[in-house]
């Protein structure tokens, strides 16, 4: 996601959609009530309203006030419209349906906590440490993902015969397999990407003997292999998975942590007992798992937890929200709310 224009004095903050990650995150801080403007493809009627009058299809630039907020392939926002041109009636439903490239603005009453976090972390979320393999018969395309796109590494040419992918002279799964395993000792990947055409990577998987190197690997398809091949393997469903699921073992490693300190007299969980370390200063970080979030939000009751992390952020400490299953789960099973102390209190 990139921010192309931030008024928070205002309550206005304008934004571009880089990729299917950034609609989670859009769903997540959209909210009823929010409005939101940007140029969309809108049904006009032309020449009056009569039989003769045709329907055209014109970009036009409106604004709504959302009502409706609906994820799958895209996200789907309606409401009313609240701004538009003279010959666009007012009070009209309108749906944007946002997908990637599309710029938005999004105008709150009150950009909340929630809403600010999940803000930043679509703009600032962690790259993780992943390799792109992208592969035909002939050639072999190696990338590293960055923050900005991607980096390439030196590809691999076949020499392979046109009418077998395994000609004698060479196996390419072979070379393939030992560039992937010279690549992942210097690098140290958290997940390999493999996509090829057709069924060519179940043919090199079934070559990799080495299980670690194996277990990183997920599979996708590409329909070519050619300069836009990396690009079209960024937006491939299965590049998601694998984002989330290092975002999934990053937020149970802190889990993990905290159910240790909790062990040690290092760590609190509950509202009640987070909200005594706050007069004393003894919280270093704060946990909180966003289904506690939503339920509090639903409930009228947010405001509680928005004050807390205000208070605590203005105490230079750090304010986690856990949105994985898993580790979301794991943390609402102590109340939804924990918090690092900065020192071992002594309650003797």
């Amino acid at each position: 996601m990139k921010i192309l224009n931030k008024d928070l004095k205002h309550g206005t903050v304008k934004i571009k959609i880089e990729g299917a990650q950034d609609l989670w995150y859009l769903s997540n801080i959209i909210e009823q009530d929010d409005l939101i403007s940007g140029m969309t493809e809108r049904k006009v009627k032309i020449g009056g309203s009569d039989e003769k009058s045709k329907i055209s299809k014109r970009i036009v630039f409106l604004k709504i006030r959302a009502e409706k907020i609906e994820l799958d392939h895209s996200l789907r926002i309606s409401g009313r419209i609240v701004e538009a041109p003279e010959d666009i009636p007012m009070g009209d439903y309108h749906t944007f349906d946002l997908s990637d490239g599309i710029v938005i603005s999004i105008d709150k009453i009150h950009w909340s906590k929630y809403s600010l976090k999940k803000l930043d972390e679509a703009i600032n979320t962690q790259v993780s440490n992943i390799l792109i393999l992208a592969f035909d018969r002939e050639d072999a395309l190696f990338a590293i993902l960055k923050s900005s796109g991607y980096e390439l590494l030196p590809a691999l040419k076949g020499d392979v015969s046109k009418k077998d992918f395994e000609d004698k002279k060479t196996n390419f799964y072979q070379e393939i397999y030992k560039q992937l395993q010279d690549y992942d000792k210097k690098y140290l990947f958290d997940s390999i990407v493999v996509a090829s055409p057709a069924f060519w990577k179940e043919y090199l998987l079934k070559e990799i003997k080495d299980d670690t190197l194996k277990k990183k690997i997920i599979l996708a398809t590409c329909s070519s292999i050619d300069d836009g091949t990396i690009t079209e393997v960024l937006k491939r469903p299965e590049l998601k998975t694998v984002l989330e699921r290092d975002k999934a073992t990053r937020e149970l490693r802190l889990i993990e942590e905290l159910l240790s300190l909790i062990s040690k007299d290092n760590a609190v969980y509950g509202l009640k007992e987070v909200g005594e370390k706050i007069s004393s200063g003894n919280i270093s970080a704060l946990l909180v798992s966003e289904s506690l979030i939503l339920k509090m939000r639903k409930e009228g009751k947010y405001h509680i937890l928005e004050d807390l992390m205000t208070t605590i952020e203005s105490m230079n400490s750090e304010v986690k929200i856990i949105s994985s299953e898993e580790a979301c789960k794991k943390l609402d099973g102590l109340s939804g709310i924990a918090a690092f102390l900065r020192w071992k209190e002594n309650y003797s």
